[in-house]
């Protein structure tokens, strides 16, 4: 039992079993918890790999309309359309509980509701390229910020698990191991010690009934002699 050092006495074998019981019941649980944790987990990445490539696909018609757009239009042009932006965004964030992992929800509410106002530019001087263009940034905005959301999630699931199994290995393979080896060092020591006082006790036995058998031999003799000297014959005259 290479670096511990435990006194082998019973209170406390008694402390070091229920020591026991608790980290077999915590590393149940962590188990449990790292396998559901790797179940949502697996989900999330596939979500975000669906995600991604929708996203990756409406950004690639985005690049494409604003090249169309910069063709059709001048620099300047450009730029003087997209300077001032007439849709405001408010974004929030709260967080949801995923197996003890506080994850984030993103949200945002416009300026105005209606999808018609993103455009900051009237539309008798640009191209009509750069209206598809703003339109499908508008759309993809959300998938953009949903998918900012479940890579945190699984970002943050993925920190999670690696902490849940670096707790699960130590008590797998480090305490309860310990545990479980100081327990037979202490029972070993206990039954070492019980058989010492067996001993002693069987030792101290056998003297005393050698004291006693001692004893009644002595006694033996003495009422032997005692008697011999009544029984003496009266001496002649």
């Amino acid at each position: 039992m290479a670096n511990i050092t435990v006194s082998p006495t019973r209170m406390e074998l008694t402390r070091l079993k229920g020591k026991l019981r608790t980290a077999q019941r915590g590393h149940k649980l962590l188990k449990d918890k790292r396998d559901e944790l790797m179940k949502q987990f697996l989900e999330t990445v596939r979500e975000v790999r669906a995600l991604r490539a929708e996203v990756e696909e409406e950004l690639m018609t985005v690049h494409g309309a604003f090249t169309v757009a910069s063709a059709l239009m001048s620099s300047e042009a450009m730029e003087q359309a997209l300077l001032y932006p007439k849709q405001s965004v408010e974004l929030t964030m709260s967080f949801q509980n995923i197996m003890s992992v506080n994850v984030p929800v993103y949200d945002f509410q416009t300026q105005t509701r209606s999808d018609s106002d993103i455009y900051p530019y009237g539309f008798a001087a640009t191209s009509g390229e750069l209206d598809t263009a703003v339109d499908a940034l508008g759309k993809v905005f959300k998938k953009l910020l949903k998918l900012a959301e479940i890579e945190k999630s699984a970002q943050l699931m993925a920190e999670e698990i690696e902490k849940t199994r670096r707790r699960v290995n130590a008590l797998e393979y480090v305490m309860i191991p310990d545990t479980q080896e100081a327990i037979r060092y202490i029972n070993m020591k206990l039954d070492e010690n019980d058989r010492a006082t067996t001993i002693r006790l069987m030792k101290v036995k056998d003297m005393i009934l050698k004291e006693a058998i001692e004893e009644k031999r002595e006694a033996d003799e003495r009422a032997l002699k005692a008697f011999g000297k009544t029984e003496e014959p009266p001496a002649e005259v």
